[in-house]
């Protein structure tokens, strides 16, 4: 079904759950819109959060051009999935529905050029792109170094190589044992199935969008596409970093951009731990406690339940009435969804204490803001590494996995000064945000690979 046969190019977005895989694919969506490109959202039916219905929500409104179909998802028995993540769960029942898409694409018109769907849905979605004789693509939605460690998992994992403590992949800087998402060595979870399930399918596809430029993982990239991770890779099309869209701004906005602008420049350090991450109460209250010691400016971005739906409590209850009267003082924090690009651009932001999801990294990157790498779970240990060895920022690999141990006030207020004293990565920053604009700019990496894509979609008119 591939191909309008009139040269126009009209392709389907599938995204999965969570707005750190909704986030670039609807940034990515814009981009294809920007190029113009038809482009169809396939919309899974009720999201995990109200941040990502909001998210929907915006970006329709901001392009109306844009088609949306929603998939109806099957219902399943949740017990079987071996996990009671409310994202991982929705993640599989996408997995499980995806052959219901051969009676729904078809209906598309005009005909589609291509599919672009979440990696967690590789091994679903294969069957029905081959019976529709559909070019399928993947959005990688972290870092190039974890995609290397994600097409040589069943290499590793046939050699007992996951075994050792050091995991060597060709062409590619060893990883750590202690760097590798713990539950990938869970056997039998749904994370680690999903995983082994859709990394063994990567040669079926068509290639692979990364949101990341080779100012930040240049080997890796090299390496994926020398063949030297694995024979057989579909071509990886290195596409960022994705710039926030407009239609991520919010009006919430208003008190925090106003705090922001009577700040020195450079002088304020970011705090967000991402969409989904929940930290306990006492490791809260050390946090804040570490602001205060470390004398900087700063802006807290609070959350303390994985699902926003779930949050009912002020600040006052979940940091502590006294610290936060001393905080008043000093910084400020807010319990609600941010438009993080918005606060990284401004001048007065100078550092960011992140936990390494790949969309911070990247929008870090973009804006030359160093960062203290906190990872916390899943992929971020190894998008730490990606930050540490690319001069974007530094980390305490001491502080382990989120919640293995609590980390004190005292030593986060040190790492806060030492990264905002760090005139090196304040030069190393920059170098970053000059490669990042680089790369999208009219003639750069990003803006190649999309026209030489589009031309290829257009003339493959054709089923081959």
């Amino acid at each position: 079904m591939s191909g309008s046969g009139s040269g126009s190019v009209h392709v389907a977005l599938l995204p999965s759950a969570g707005m750190g895989h909704l986030t670039p694919f609807l940034r990515l969506a814009s981009l294809l819109v920007q190029h113009q490109c038809q482009v169809t959202l396939v919309s899974p039916e009720l999201t995990v959060s109200f941040a990502e219905s909001e998210l929907m929500s915006r970006f329709l409104s901001a392009f109306p051009e844009v088609n949306q179909i929603q998939f109806h998802l099957l219902p399943f028995d949740t017990a079987t999935a071996n996990s009671t993540d409310p994202f991982w769960l929705q993640f599989e029942a996408i997995r499980r529905s995806a052959h219901l898409l051969s009676s729904l694409l078809p209906s598309l018109s005009p005909p589609l050029s291509a599919l672009i769907t979440d990696v967690t849905l590789i091994s679903s979605v294969i069957p029905v792109t081959e019976s529709l004789c559909l070019p399928n693509y993947i959005l990688f939605t972290s870092s190039a170094k974890m995609f290397s460690l994600f097409s040589f998992f069943p290499t590793a994992s046939s050699s007992a190589s996951l075994d050792a403590e050091i995991l060597e992949i060709p062409g590619v800087l060893p990883i750590p044992k202690s760097l590798i998402p713990p539950l990938l060595l869970v056997p039998n979870s749904l994370f680690a199935n999903i995983f082994m399930e859709d990394s063994s399918k990567l040669t079926k596809l068509n290639g692979v969008f990364i949101n990341t430029f080779e100012g930040l993982e240049v080997q890796t990239l090299e390496a994926l596409n020398g063949g030297k991770v694995i024979e057989g890779l579909p071509s990886i099309f290195s596409v960022g970093p994705f710039m926030p869209c407009e239609f991520e701004k919010r009006d919430q906005l208003g008190a925090t951009l106003k705090w922001l602008d009577h700040q020195p420049a450079e002088s304020v350090v970011y705090v967000s731990f991402g969409s989904r991450t929940a930290m306990t109460r006492n490791q809260i209250r050390e946090i804040g406690h570490g602001l205060l010691r470390s004398g900087c400016k700063f802006l807290w971005v609070l959350k303390d339940k994985i699902v926003d739906k779930d949050e009912e409590e002020e600040l006052d209850q979940v940091v502590g009435h006294e610290i936060m009267k001393r905080i008043k003082k000093q910084g400020m924090v807010v319990k609600t969804w941010v438009d993080q690009g918005e606060i990284l651009g401004h001048k007065a932001v100078g550092g960011f204490v992140s936990h390494c999801g790949w969309n911070s990294v990247t929008e870090a990157a973009y804006h030359g803001v160093r960062i203290l790498a906190w990872p916390l779970h899943g992929d971020q240990k190894i998008n730490a590494e990606v930050v540490v060895m690319s001069g974007l920022g530094m980390w305490v690999r001491s502080w382990g996995w989120g919640g293995e141990i609590v980390v004190k006030g005292e030593e986060i207020g040190e790492a806060v000064k030492e990264m905002m004293g760090n005139e090196s990565l304040k030069t190393k920053a920059a170098e970053v945000k000059e490669a990042a604009r680089k790369a999208i700019d009219v003639g750069g990496s990003c803006e190649v690979t999309f026209r030489g894509l589009i031309n290829e979609w257009k003339s493959n008119n054709q089923c081959t």
